[in-house]
Parts: C-alpha cells; sequence; structure tokens
C-alpha cells in the first residue's frame, strides 16, 4: 500500500478509516479520483475553453449535490452554521489560491519541470510537520524513498524534456503557497470537529464556489457568451463535476487519515499516473527511459513508511532543542 503506516496514528480524525484495509481503500479512491480528474479536465477545457467556470461548475455540484443528498436523508451533512463557515474560509482560500499559483507557474515553467519541483515538496513538508504538527522525522528507509522521488522526477525532466523556468517568482510562490496548503488543511481537518467528513465537504465548496463565481465574473464573461455546448462538452463537464464530488470526499478522509507528508506522495503518484493515461488515450509516446524513471518513483511512494506522531516528550525535547539554537 502507498504510504504504509508502521505506528498507529490515533490522530485520525471523526470518520477516518481505522483499518489498513480502509485506508487503502480511501486511499486508492482518491487516487482515482485525482488521476482521472487531470485527464478530465484537460478534455473539459479543450471542449469548453473557460477554465474558471469548469472549476465553478465542479465546487457547485460538490456543495449543491452533497446538500440536497443531506436534505433527502440519503447522507449525514453538517447544519448551516456560522462558526464551522468561519473555520473552512481559510481553506478554501489556501486551496484556491494553489490553484492560481498552480496555474501560473505552468505558464512560465513546462510540466516536467513542475513535476520536479512538487517531487521535492515531500523533503520540505516532512520537516515543517516535525516543526509544526507533531510528527517525528522521516525514517532512513523514508528519506531515501523521498529523496528517490525527486531523483526519478529529474530523471524523467532530463529524458523526456528540458529544465525551463522562465519566472522563478511564480514558481516560488507556488512552492510555498503549495506547502502551506498541505500542511494548514491537515492541521484544519484535525482541529475542526464536524459532524460527517461530507460538512468539509459542503463548507469548503460552498465558500470556493462563492469565490469562484467572482474570479469567472471577471476573466471569462465574454468567453461564457461565445461558448458552443455540444453533447460531448457538456458530458466532460458533467463527469468532471462528478469527479470533482468524488475527489473532495477522498481528498479529505485522506487528509483525516494519512500525514501532510504522505497526502503529498499520493498527489505526485497522481500526476505520475496521469503521464501514464495520457501516453494510452493521448498517443503522447515518453521515451522508455522515461517510463523508467516514473516507474522507480512508484516503487518509492509505496515502500515510504508515514512518520508517527511524536510522544508528549519527544515534543518537549523538540521545542527545546529548536529554542536553544534559536539563542544560540
Amino acid at each position: 500500500v502507498v504510504c504504509g503506516q508502521p505506528k498507529c496514528d490515533r490522530s485520525v480524525s471523526m470518520e477516518s478509516p481505522s483499518s489498513s484495509s480502509s485506508t487503502a481503500a480511501v486511499t486508492l479512491g482518491y487516487m482515482a479520483c485525482s488521476s482521472l480528474m487531470l485527464v478530465v479536465n484537460k478534455l473539459a477545457v479543450h471542449l469548453l475553453p473557460a477554465p474558471s467556470f469548469v472549476l465553478l461548475t465542479q465546487f457547485f455540484a460538490s456543495w449543491f449535490v452533497v446538500k440536497g443528498l443531506g436534505l433527502a436523508g440519503v447522507i449525514e451533512v453538517d447544519a448551516l452554521e456560522w462558526s464551522k463557515l468561519r473555520a473552512f474560509l481559510p481553506i478554501a482560500a489556501a486551496f484556491l489560491a494553489c490553484v492560481f499559483a498552480n496555474i501560473k507557474t505552468l505558464q512560465y515553467a513546462n510540466v516536467e519541470t513542475f513535476i520536479v519541483f512538487r517531487a521535492s515538496t515531500p523533503l520540505a513538508i516532512s520537516i515543517a510537520e516535525w516543526l509544526f504538527l507533531g510528527r517525528e522525522l522521516p525514517n532512513c528507509r523514508s528519506f531515501c524513498c523521498l529523496v528517490s522521488l525527486l531523483a526519478a522526477a529529474c530523471g524523467y525532466m532530463y529524458f523526456d524534456s528540458a529544465f525551463e523556468v522562465r519566472a522563478y517568482v511564480w514558481v516560488g510562490a507556488w512552492y510555498a503557497i503549495f506547502c502551506f496548503d498541505q500542511l494548514y488543511i491537515k492541521y484544519a481537518v484535525d482541529a475542526t470537529v464536524v459532524d460527517s467528513n461530507w460538512g468539509r465537504v459542503f463548507y469548503t465548496n460552498l465558500w470556493a464556489c462563492g469565490i469562484a463565481t467572482v474570479i469567472c465574473a471577471a476573466t471569462e464573461p465574454q468567453t461564457l457568451l461565445t461558448l458552443r455546448w455540444t453533447r460531448e462538452s457538456m458530458a466532460a463537464l458533467a463527469v468532471s463535476a462528478a469527479l470533482g464530488v468524488g475527489m473532495s470526499y477522498f481528498a479529505f478522509i485522506c487528509r483525516a487519515s494519512v500525514s501532510a507528508t504522505c497526502f503529498t506522495i499520493l498527489g505526485n503518484v497522481c500526476k505520475v499516473l496521469t503521464v501514464f493515461i495520457n501516453v494510452v488515450i493521448w498517443d503522447k509516446h515518453a521515451s522508455q527511459e522515461g517510463l523508467a524513471c516514473l516507474a522507480v518513483s512508484l516503487v518509492a511512494a509505496a515502500l515510504y513508511q508515514q512518520a508517527p506522531k511524536r510522544t508528549p516528550a519527544d515534543a518537549a525535547y523538540a521545542r527545546v532543542a529548536i529554542s536553544t539554537g534559536e539563542k544560540g
């Protein structure tokens, strides 16, 4: 199983799986939705050249469908409360900021270069989790896996493309926002009490829908008026909206089940799987060396072991060490 858990993690929030088999099912559900979402979004934006509108549709479908099923008694969804609404605003803002920085980064760097930068984020996030979220540092095996993930991404870039960055400011901004997004949402998921995981989906997408509506109205008013609707474009939009619901659900429950570093690795694996899917669907032929590097990254992710939570004594020692280092 990707990101194996050698020790029981008692920080898992409400509704997070308690057994390794259910954790594996949630992980596979998230990875399937994430990998397919990238491909379907590519098709949807190709047929409907309005990316903000496609995102808005996904956000709207996620909160509307979830709330509708909740009112019908099919699932349990939290009622609309100001305290929870306020708590989930930073989550939605962090997510949308990450999406925006992601788009800007891809404007100034090729996809292969972006994959390399993203492959390095688990190393930074694992240290940040030790500093701020009470995790232990990765053991020797896991550290080697993290380095192997980065090396495999560099190898893929070397064999299949070239390093290309035209604006390091946006790359740096994306890197900082992405790491903050992974860490803060993990913290918020564990700290914010909800009646069910569907409540997280409802509140986050409700905020994201409102913000995305403003962005869409400001950036794509003329594009929306000239869109040509076909059965193919409507089908692609409907599938992307359905995947958006599944993606939101599995992403939140997966964040509650694993560490921020492990969740980041899962996201990187999804990008690798998307490359394989593109090779099959879009006939985008990657070199054998490039595919071999991607296969190495999958093996490294499978061998990674999630760092357990520190004991209170270890956490106190770490705080003393940090403060001593600052004084020195």
